[in-house]
């Protein structure tokens, strides 16, 4: 496997443009009439993420070894029906996109018994370095995810600490 120009060598697959991850939903995560509360979410779509991800034999440990944080800097959940305890879902994940410093992706979240939408999510994931200053994804990355670039200044509009929100133009 050869080097790329960042030092680093490519994932040892492309990472999948999609994937599907199924789980339980577990009893601590339903309020008291066995519904799954919203915040459980969140964790379902992370593990959507992940499993994407290891699908092309790396893990975020391994790119945070490498100098890469991968920071959730918006996220929005549109809730459709109501995930019940122990219903078994299918939390479907998909990477729509992204910028020289972010990597977007779009979710499902099904019940796998009848393939009812329970939600559908996006994110968008920022680049950062050790330090947590944004730092452009490394070509290896975004070839093995299938990030198409688009020419906007991201770096310039990820939002630092200490900063007031600015709307976008």
């Amino acid at each position: 496997m050869r080097p790329q120009p960042s030092g680093h060598p490519p994932p040892p697959r492309p990472i999948p443009r999609a994937g599907v991850v199924e789980l339980r939903v577990r009893y601590c995560e339903c309020d008291p009439m066995g519904v799954a509360h919203h915040s459980a979410y969140i964790p379902w779509l992370e593990v959507g993420r992940t499993e994407l991800l290891r699908a092309s034999g790396l893990s975020y440990a391994q790119l945070e070894q490498r100098g890469l944080l991968l920071a959730v800097v918006k996220l929005e959940i549109r809730y459709r029906a109501p995930a019940r305890y122990d219903d078994l879902i299918a939390v479907h994940t998909h990477v729509t996109g992204g910028g020289r410093a972010r990597i977007n992706h779009a979710y499902e979240v099904r019940r796998a018994a009848d393939s009812a939408m329970l939600a559908v999510a996006s994110s968008t994931l920022a680049c950062l370095d050790a330090h947590g200053k944004p730092q452009p994804l490394p070509d290896w990355l975004t070839a093995a995810a299938h990030v198409e670039l688009r020419d906007s200044p991201d770096l310039a509009q990820l939002k630092q600490p200490g900063q007031p929100d600015q709307p976008n133009r």
